[in-house]
């Protein structure tokens, strides 16, 4: 959502999304009315609790209660790594991306799969064609498929796409509508030349994670609340905001700590933090605003010719919009 300032400057405010990994204990008529009471209208839809309630229930129920739904998490597995065949593994992205539909969902979170006996290149050969035939649907539906990488400490059994610029050059060459990128800044939020990306994540990126971690990414997973850890969660979404992002923000903290913590106290928290990033966005780029229009002043209306003052532009954001096992990557 944007507010104008007197300049013309937008000041972004990003919509935060809670995952349903969040709350696993939860039904959705439950997870429903607290994050409602919480002052949340959107949610992550995890497909196992999908497929409990079934997809045309959960759609009625999310639309009565007004909650939108941020992604569906998720298809993918094309390595075979799981048990199913690669024709199997397509049919089931289909299954999704049209419950992403129903559910009235833009983003659906497609995993790779882990190599599975594979060579490394014929297993990128394989997520690529099972993208070629999925993207064409996903378009039809008004989907956008948010490709997944895991870091590495973390991928064991569930994914081989485990570098971000690997994931990210795959976007950029697809070139497609219908493709974007799932950032997890738990996964990656502590490589410094992740700052250096973000004019190219904003553009290319479908949904954003947020999670905390203390120490490096590990196959353990324990991913904290927002602000409980030691990742620069705040700057990186703020730095993509500032170029471009207009994506849900959703928030997944699992594991451990959430369980002790209580998932009403996290929800409580994690309200509190999301207001408190977005009064801080909306504030500077309030005083920008108020910075520009100063300048503007000291210039004669009738001489007013194209100054020499570079305004970093906002880059074009292309549209953006399993299953059977647990991942809480």
């Amino acid at each position: 959502m944007t507010t104008p300032s007197s300049f013309g400057v937008c000041v972004c405010m990003f919509n935060a999304s809670i995952s349903q990994l969040t709350t696993s204990r939860w039904e959705l008529p439950e997870e429903i009315a607290h994050c409602t009471e919480h002052g949340f209208n959107a949610i992550s839809v995890w497909r196992p609790k999908l497929s409990d309630m079934g997809v045309a229930s959960a759609a009625a129920l999310l639309a009565s209660a007004g909650m939108e739904v941020s992604s569906v998490q998720w298809a993918g597995g094309f390595t075979g790594s799981d048990g199913r065949s690669f024709d199997e593994s397509v049919a089931d992205a289909i299954d999704a991306i049209e419950a992403t539909q129903m559910l009235g969902a833009c983003v659906l979170i497609v995993h790779s799969g882990c190599r599975g006996g594979h060579t490394l290149n014929h297993a990128h050969r394989l997520l690529r064609q099972a993208i070629e035939v999925i993207a064409p649907v996903a378009r039809r539906k008004g989907v956008t498929l948010a490709i997944k990488p895991i870091h590495a400490a973390a991928a064991t059994g569930c994914s081989f796409l485990t570098q971000l610029c690997e994931a990210l050059q795959l976007v950029e060459r697809l070139n497609d509508s219908a493709v974007g990128l799932s950032l997890d800044l738990w996964q990656f939020g502590h490589k410094p030349e992740l700052f250096k990306l973000l004019p190219r994540l904003a553009a290319s990126t479908a949904v954003v994670q947020v999670a905390d971690r203390l120490g490096p990414p590990s196959g353990e997973q324990e991913r904290l609340p927002a602000s409980r850890g030691s990742l620069p969660l705040e700057a990186l979404v703020a730095g993509l905001i500032e170029f471009g992002y207009a994506g849900q923000i959703e928030f997944d903290p699992v594991g451990e700590a959430v369980e002790e913590i209580g998932y009403e106290r996290v929800l409580a928290e994690t309200r509190v933090l999301a207001d408190a990033w977005n009064a801080e966005q909306s504030s500077a780029l309030c005083e920008q605003g108020q910075t520009l229009n100063a300048l503007a002043s000291t210039v004669p209306i009738e001489t007013c010719e194209p100054w020499n003052i570079q305004l970093r532009s906002t880059p074009s954001r292309r549209s953006h919009a399993s299953s059977h096992t647990v991942s809480r990557g």
